[in-house]
């Protein structure tokens, strides 16, 4: 392999001092409070706060991890995230406007703008240890994995772990000192280098020779692994009939498709929004730019981004076929040194780090912020002024950071397997995320229930039966969803005050909040929920349409593409033709 050129490394070094620039940029406006350093203090416009969503959970596994989908079951592999689609457009017609609306911090200060006493004090201050410091450690421990392995290979002069502690080391600077204007800014910059990169990568994969010379993709492939769904298979054993589709058995099917988007918790796919993504919503100037903000970000996200990706994992089959199946997502990098000249090497690693440190910056300022509002500042000192609580969340920022190193290096061996556990420890989780809002008799109870039973069902599903994942879905949901209603009924409701003060803060409307807004008849709530699930639902055809169009396109089917791409566009028009109607173009 030829080592980086004095090109490649000026590529990298220039975009590492555009960072840090950058950073230092914002470091004065992030320093005026925690308004400032959390939100941007709330005037980050719809295309800002979009991107730095995108970029977010463009992180350096993620191409990877798409890569190893479509490798293993062609492009129909990646219904295993496409089915998120649903749950995106939930969030973006149901729940932008009423994070932007709610006025909080974090999406765990809703906790006690929603509950009342000393549960909802609990719950509050261990999702903030429990998200802030320890979930958030392992998905940082995550990516930090993800960058390792492709240092070792696309630069093996270089010291692995030395390398990626300097990069969060410089991560932590620029993060720690421009609060999220500098985060947001660098997350655009770095997905438009990110983008650009993979889509070099991808053209230059599908003019390699060695594609070349079988007839390209589709000469060298087959037609199987260029179908966009599974074919439904009746066995409930292989993902595969012989050489033939991927195939799902009908139960595993409908467990992602029908429940998995909407019962499971998941970062960056929360039911309802949450983390990062309500973090970006509240930061938006009014509830408009938060509603087209989350509605940039779904669109881009399923329907924009991974198709160089996809392109990069089919090129792998044929350029490496020998690869085993453990390492099949090791084929993206193996893709990039292979055909990369000089010059574009250091680009793509550019491009790569950019996916990376956009990914660390976002999870340290968000993370901070559950451990400085909903811990240190609830729990430990209510009372200081602006400049001490912007010097204790540099201060957390650098110490999040270490914690993530160590339980990169001394905790995390794989990741295999993670994505699943996640998906099954929070299923049936997303019930109370969302029906929180829609439904007045849940409690704090209610939702520290919802968090238990997922561990309860899945402890005894792996130990004592042979149920396995997507399968495993439909108890745990079932089971996680019972447990919580019988808490919920077991258990005093929420002060009526807090139920009246969260109702007249968000206006949420809708009959299950009917008890409660009786006794309101001065606040105007929203109405009109017929309309905004014909939204969902168009939201939904809006993103596929995208999604399958720009595949058709790639491929060489032209019309089936402009078929797409109508459906796209009708979908699109109707949604804003809708929104006119609401008058939401004025909201603030």
């Amino acid at each position: 392999m030829e080592q980086f050129t004095v090109l490649d490394y000026a590529f990298i070094a220039g975009y590492l001092i555009l960072t840090l620039a950058i950073g230092l940029m914002f470091s004065s406006r992030a320093s005026e409070n925690v308004g400032e350093f959390f939100l941007s203090g709330r005037k980050l416009p719809w295309w800002l706060a979009g991107t730095g969503m995108v970029a977010t959970t463009f992180a350096a596994d993620t191409p990877l991890a798409v890569a190893g989908f479509v490798a293993k079951n062609g492009i129909a592999g990646n219904w295993v995230w496409w089915t998120f689609v649903s749950g995106g457009m939930l969030t973006v017609f149901f729940f932008a406007r009423l994070w932007r609306r709610a006025n909080i911090m974090t999406d765990l200060e809703f906790i006690e703008l929603r509950y009342s006493g000393k549960a909802a004090a609990f719950l509050r201050g261990f999702k903030a240890l429990y998200f802030g410091l320890f979930i958030n450690a392992v998905i940082i421990g995550w990516v930090n994995l993800a960058m390792f392995k492709i240092i070792r290979i696309m630069m093996p002069e270089l010291n692995p772990e030395l390398t990626i502690v300097a990069l969060v080391v410089l991560t932590t600077l620029y993060s720690g000192l421009s609060g999220l204007w500098g985060v947001s800014v660098t997350d655009a910059v770095q997905f438009l280098i990110a983008m650009a990169g993979c889509i070099i990568l991808a053209v230059l994969a599908m003019q390699h020779p060695s594609v070349a010379a079988a007839g390209g993709l589709k000469g060298a492939l087959p037609a199987w692994m260029f179908d966009f769904f599974p074919a439904i298979s009746s066995s409930a054993d292989s993902p595969s009939i012989g050489q033939g589709a991927f195939a799902l058995p009908f139960a595993s099917f409908a467990a992602m498709a029908f429940v998995q988007w909407w019962a499971s918790w998941y970062p960056g796919a929360e039911p309802g929004g949450g983390g990062y993504i309500a973090q970006r919503m509240m930061s938006a100037k009014d509830e408009k730019h938060s509603l087209l903000a989350t509605l940039w970000f779904t669109i881009a996200h399923y329907a924009i981004r991974p198709w160089p990706w996809i392109i990069v994992g089919l090129a792998s089959l044929v350029m490496f076929p020998d690869l085993p199946a453990a390492e099949k997502e090791d084929g993206f990098v193996h893709v990039m040194r292979a055909i990369l000249p000089p010059g574009l090497k250091g680009l793509l690693v550019a491009a790569f780090l950019a996916a990376y440190m956009s990914t660390l910056a976002t999870h340290l300022n968000w993370g901070t912020s559950y451990l400085i509002n909903d811990f240190y500042k609830r729990f430990i000192r209510q009372e200081a002024d602006a400049k001490h609580y912007v010097r204790v969340s540099k201060a957390v920022t650098v110490l999040t950071a270490i914690f993530a190193l160590y339980i990169t290096f001394f905790v995390l061996e794989t990741i295999t397997g993670a994505w699943e556990f996640i998906i099954q420890c929070g299923a049936g989780t997303g019930f109370v995320l969302i029906m929180r809002w829609f439904w007045w008799r849940l409690n704090a109870w209610s939702e520290i229930t919802s968090m238990v039973a997922p561990f309860a069902a899945y402890s005894w599903l792996h130990f004592m039966t042979g149920i396995t994942f997507p399968v495993s879905i439909f108890i745990i949901v079932l089971f996680t969803i019972s447990a919580t209603l019988l808490v919920t009924f077991l258990t005093p409701p929420t002060e009526e005050k807090t139920l009246q003060s969260f109702y007249r803060t968000t206006r949420v409307g809708g009959v299950f909040w009917k008890k409660i807004s009786d006794t309101m008849p001065d606040v105007e709530s929203d109405k009109g929920f017929a309309r905004l699930f014909a939204d969902w639902f168009l939201g939904i055809v809006l993103v596929y349409s995208a999604l399958f169009g720009t595949g058709k396109l790639i491929f060489g089917e032209p019309l089936p593409a402009a078929l797409y791409f109508l459906a796209a566009a009708v979908s699109g028009w109707l949604i804003y033709i809708d929104m006119n109607r609401r008058g939401w173009n004025n909201l603030q």
